[in-house]
């Protein structure tokens, strides 16, 4: 089994705290770009993973997020991902891992940023739900301060551990 980490990193202007919209009523959908570690064919399509579904694994009693027969060798794999306790805050000067994976036979290469994502505002405190990520930059406006607020350059990371 191979742990990898989702990091994230970007430049925050007026907001901190930026995590994933992701409870048990409202999943988020992590995609990503795989490759088979057996045969080393990238997947040619980016998969879901939902963290809180689980898949039966054949031939053994494990479960995990997310369970792939390769298309070339035909071998299954399997991950499981969880959410780290980490957020993104203003005075983060380096990537931070927001979610860990447990792979078996699959490298993680590349993040797609689909989905929602929070944010709090830095000095007034007002909740930000709807953040979009996919183009790497957000902007919006924080009533309560009289400014704009913003989360730019944004840097998605897939280390190992």
């Amino acid at each position: 089994m191979v742990k990898f980490y989702l990091k994230i990193y970007a430049t925050l202007e007026g907001v901190t705290d930026v995590e994933p919209v992701d409870t048990t009523d409202s999943p988020q959908e992590y995609i990503f770009t795989i490759q088979c570690t057996k045969c080393r064919t990238t997947h040619d399509k980016p998969v879901n993973i939902n963290r809180f579904e689980q898949h039966e694994i054949s031939g053994s009693r494990g479960e995990a997020s997310f369970v792939f027969r390769c298309k070339e060798c035909k071998s299954e794999h399997s991950a499981s991902i969880t959410r780290t306790s980490s957020k993104l805050t203003v005075d983060d000067k380096k990537p931070v891992a927001i979610l860990e994976i447990d792979a078996r036979g699959l490298d993680f290469e590349k993040f797609h940023p689909e989905g929602r994502y929070e944010a709090v505002g830095a000095e007034t405190g007002t909740k930000f739900t709807d953040v979009d990520l996919s183009d790497d930059e957000w902007y919006d406006y924080d009533d309560k301060a009289g400014a704009e607020v913003s989360i730019t350059d944004v840097k998605w990371e897939i280390s190992r551990s």
